[in-house]
């Protein structure tokens, strides 16, 4: 593993001191004027949801046409050996399953269409007051009886240590392309905590990903603060609703989702916007950069794609 950089002055301190600790977030979450937001989608009451809570359910936002497409686009992906066999798609662990299928947007026009809606794209532009890039782009499947979870854990965290993302200000869009009910393992969040900032302990390995895609173990938070986060913001939700639906949801709160052992799949479109005010730098974790399809150093705004 490469040496860490000098991370005394850094706000976002993690996986550097040997004990865990909660700190206030020093950014801002919506960086646009709340009392004077910019035209866009979203409408002022809506911004300011987002900014209390960190996410914001948008129920129906896509058509039945348009899930139909985006479906089938995302069969024909899962499908293709060329696409499975590519490194920018994961396999679950227990089974021959595709679990997630990274710059999937690169591969596909049908979903470069997503990234470009204005629905969502100028969402995002809202909300982090500038223009936007996708700093990664996934899809995640959850099949049934057989989908795997990811344990709780604040996408900044990663985002900050590993890719060196400077600040808070990235927004990420989940896609529903199947229903997301209490069984099939919906996304949980705790309403209120992307105002708190969890450092977490465990140096980094270089290429950490490589395990991590499929079961992340660093960079989630210890007992003690997930208790202390739950009690703090007042408990845990799961947005839920038919596909077509958008999660919006900030970088900073604290979420995870569960197994699927149900009979009916999950799948999720995911894309994370990034301020082109908050490019990538060196990792704070001192480490070698992901992969491109994981966290990209092209920083065109989506505007131009």
């Amino acid at each position: 593993m490469t040496t860490a950089r000098d991370t005394s002055k850094d706000v976002y301190r993690s996986r550097v001191d040997s004990r865990p600790s909660l700190t206030d977030r020093p950014d801002p979450v919506v960086w646009s004027d709340l009392n004077n937001p910019p035209p866009g989608p979203l409408t002022a009451e809506q911004l300011r949801t987002f900014d209390k809570n960190g996410f914001l359910w948008l129920e129906g936002l896509f058509n039945e046409d348009e899930v139909k497409k985006y479906q089938g686009e995302l069969e024909r992906m899962s499908n293709d050996q060329t696409i499975r066999d590519r490194p920018t798609t994961v396999i679950e662990l227990q089974s021959d399953e595709v679990r997630s299928i990274f710059e999937m947007h690169k591969q596909s026009e049908i979903f470069k269409e997503v990234v470009k809606d204005p629905r969502v794209s100028d969402a995002a532009r809202q909300i982090l007051g500038s223009d936007v890039y996708i700093h990664q782009a996934r899809v995640n499947m959850k099949p049934a009886m057989s989908g795997g979870g990811f344990f709780w854990h604040s996408d900044f965290e990663t985002w900050h240590t590993e890719d060196g993302m400077p600040r808070a200000r990235a927004v990420s869009a989940s896609v529903a392309l199947t229903e997301n009910n209490e069984f099939n393992g919906p996304l949980m969040v705790i309403p209120g905590s992307h105002r708190t900032f969890v450092s977490c302990v465990g140096s980094t390995p270089d290429d950490n990903y490589k395990n991590s895609l499929r079961k992340q173990e660093l960079g989630v938070p210890d007992a003690e603060s997930m208790t202390k986060l739950v009690e703090k913001y007042g408990g845990i939700t799961a947005p839920k609703g038919p596909a077509g639906s958008v999660l919006l949801f900030d970088c900073n709160i604290m979420h995870g989702s569960t197994e699927n052992i149900s009979p009916w799949p999950r799948s999720n479109v995911f894309f994370v916007f990034n301020s082109v005010e908050n490019t990538l730098i060196e990792p704070y974790a001192g480490t070698r950069p992901r992969p491109e399809y994981i966290a990209t150093h092209d920083f065109t705004p989506v505007s131009e794609l």
